[in-house]
């Protein structure tokens, strides 16, 4: 038993004799990592939590940190630099790194400073990508990965996935707190009470979000009644939660007369491929009762309700028809100390593998999963879809990467 528990503490051939050692570690590759400071409006969250950092440290590679890169996620600089990452005080220096590591994509400024076949690391949000934005990282000969476009062994989309997590259950603590405001709710308690009828909660749509905010809800004893297009959708969020509740397809005159009656109503429809669908009509909202909740999840696609508008943290609610409506795009950086180690969990056995297996290409060549977070590799655009919005050549990543074997 014990012999089990520390085998796994140790690396491959750690207890082997130097010479076999050295053997072992022939394609290793030492990284230079950057992590400059978010400067897209909201964004507090970072992609790399300390104890990644000393991971990646003791595996040899060097970890450049901006000054109060973490502080919005509450991990100071102490606590980077005691796991061995290096305060960068100057972003230049950032943007000379090996790999660049960003939750929000680089702005104009920040692709200035980049390099030339450098590894970009962020987030990509196609809707707001202009031509200029994608020309300038074709030109600077950059490697970029959208980290959301990433896929794992079950063909799954992990950082989705996380971050959805996240917002679902997120969503259920945003409405209890203005349910209870007596400005923007009525002073009531999201759940249940004896004696007392439980908060109706009415979710649309039954994937990720949607399984997290249900179960949120159903722990604090809400009654609640999930609606989506897809009936293989509600029958898997039935057999996820190992119960049965209310579902139905999204029929206009059954999800009215759910909404009239509604305290909460939370809208986590997703589109793969254009905007959110409007379910959700202004003459709908007219019709809920005065002190409710929307939360619109899908704002970032639109939204799925007509009355919806982009707010921020900040800014995060306003009232409509006596309706408080919550659009915040970025819910999960809401939690940024959270939702900081989920991203941090994700990145950092990438990282290690591009040190271990002899750099980027090595495991772009052998990982079609990571491969598939790819829409530039070395200047040349890969994603069919930004290639046919800008009218540019397309090369299909995979067969890039067959050309290198």
């Amino acid at each position: 038993m014990i012999q089990n528990i520390y085998s796994g503490m140790f690396h491959t051939g750690q207890l082997m004799p130097q010479e076999e050692r050295l053997e072992v570690q022939h394609g290793q590759k030492t990284l230079v990592i950057g992590v400059p400071k978010e400067c897209a409006f909201s964004e507090n969250r970072i992609p790399l939590d300390p104890d990644a950092v000393g991971l990646l440290v003791h595996h040899g590679h060097q970890v450049l940190i901006e000054a109060d890169a973490g502080k919005a996620a509450h991990f100071p600089d102490t606590e980077y630099a005691e796991m061995g990452g290096e305060i960068v005080y100057d972003t230049r220096k950032i943007f000379s790194a090996d790999i660049l590591l960003k939750i929000a994509p680089p702005t104009l400024d920040e692709i200035e400073m980049m390099g030339n076949k450098q590894t970009l690391i962020s987030s990509i949000h196609t809707s707001a990508i202009n031509e200029e934005y994608f020309r300038k990282l074709l030109q600077k000969r950059i490697t970029a990965l959208a980290f959301e476009y990433v896929q794992d062994k079950a063909g799954t989309f992990p950082v989705i996935r996380a971050m959805s997590e996240i917002a679902g259950n997120t969503s259920m603590l945003v409405a209890a707190e203005y349910m209870s405001n007596p400005e923007y709710g009525r002073g009531k308690m999201l759940g249940g009470f004896s004696g007392i009828s439980p908060t109706e909660v009415v979710i649309l749509g039954a994937g990720t979000v949607g399984e997290y905010a249900t179960r949120a809800a159903l722990g604090m004893g809400a009654f609640v009644k999930i609606f989506d297009n897809s009936v293989y959708k509600l029958r898997r969020l039935q057999n996820n939660l190992n119960a049965r509740v209310y579902t139905s397809m999204i029929q206009p005159r059954v999800l009215l007369n759910a909404l009239r009656s509604a305290d909460v109503v939370i809208g986590a429809i997703h589109s793969a491929y254009s905007r959110t669908p409007v379910v959700v009509t202004e003459e709908m909202v007219q019709q809920m009762k005065s002190g409710a909740v929307i939360i619109d999840v899908s704002i970032d696609q639109g939204g799925c309700f007509e009355t919806s508008e982009v707010t921020d943290h900040r800014n995060p609610v306003f009232k409509k028809y006596g309706v408080t409506h919550y659009c915040v795009p970025n819910i999960a950086s809401k939690v940024p100390h959270t939702a900081s180690y989920a991203l941090s969990n994700f990145l950092s056995p990438i990282l290690l593998r591009f040190g271990d297996e002899g750099g980027v290409e090595k495991v772009l060549q052998s990982d079609f999963g990571v491969r598939q977070g790819v829409y530039i590799y070395n200047g040349i655009s890969t994603n069919k879809y930004l290639s046919d919005s800008f009218r540019l050549p397309f090369q299909d990543i995979n067969l890039l990467m067959a050309a290198f074997r």
